[in-house]
């Protein structure tokens, strides 16, 4: 993390080594490949309650994550109290109203036909909790100093992707939102202005019937997302 003044190299030997023969790797990873199939973006939810230490837990794995210049320029909101995800909800939905009703073009819409979506998001509600990730587009120390991050938008794609996967190795299920504009979010989460919202997790246990779309069960195969260039 970021420390004024002059911070000088210190080399630590690796403080933890996870590596393993070639053949229980690749058992590891395809059993580990196969878990994450499980995962799925769920928009029905069970209204009871996940302890606060699970969320807490799941949270600090994201923070776990490798950031431009170890700045970590990452904070996560976690919000059970139901008046302000009711206010949150209230306030995405005026957004989702204006981009459905022709905001986001026909194009955007016809490729969102398929998932089922609409301007009514009961999840924010339903959902015992909403995590609201932000970006912090520069940093403060205590004093009040500003500092630059650096590839912010990187850092926090990957600390998300940690936590998105965190939560479902707890048996959660969350959804990744994304109303827009969404600056109603900082002042809602008492966030300061160089914090820019990126999206909101509602996560929680699925509903005994929820359901997904069938397009989301279609992955592009491997040769679509892989190439490989070999040694010789």
């Amino acid at each position: 993390m970021y420390a004024k003044g002059t911070v000088q190299y210190a080399p630590l030997p690796l403080p933890d080594r996870v590596q393993k023969p070639d053949d229980q790797a690749l058992a590891d990873v395809l059993a580990f490949r196969d878990y994450m199939r499980q995962r799925h973006s769920v928009r029905d939810f069970d209204p009871r309650p996940v302890p606060e230490e699970i969320i807490a837990a799941c949270i600090e794995a994201a923070g776990s994550a490798p950031s431009g210049a170890n700045h970590q320029p990452w904070h996560f909101a976690a919000i059970s109290d139901p008046d302000m995800k009711a206010r949150i909800r209230s306030a995405a939905e005026e957004e989702e109203r204006a981009f459905y009703s022709g905001g986001a073009g026909d194009e955007w819409l016809a490729a969102l036909e398929p998932i089922g979506t609409g301007a009514r998001k009961p999840h924010l509600t339903i959902a015992p909790w909403l995590i609201v990730v932000f970006a912090q587009r520069y940093g403060v120390t205590h004093d009040g100093t500003r500092y630059k991050n650096y590839y912010v938008p990187e850092s926090v794609g990957i600390a998300t992707g940690l936590l998105v996967t965190a939560l479902h190795h707890a048996g959660l299920v969350c959804l990744t939102h994304t109303p827009n504009p969404m600056k109603f979010l900082g002042p809602f989460c008492g966030r300061p202005a160089h914090e820019k919202p990126v999206m909101i997790l509602p996560v929680g246990w699925p509903s005994a019937d929820a359901t997904v779309p069938a397009v989301a069960k279609r992955k592009k195969p491997l040769d679509e997302i892989m190439s490989v260039f070999r040694a010789p």
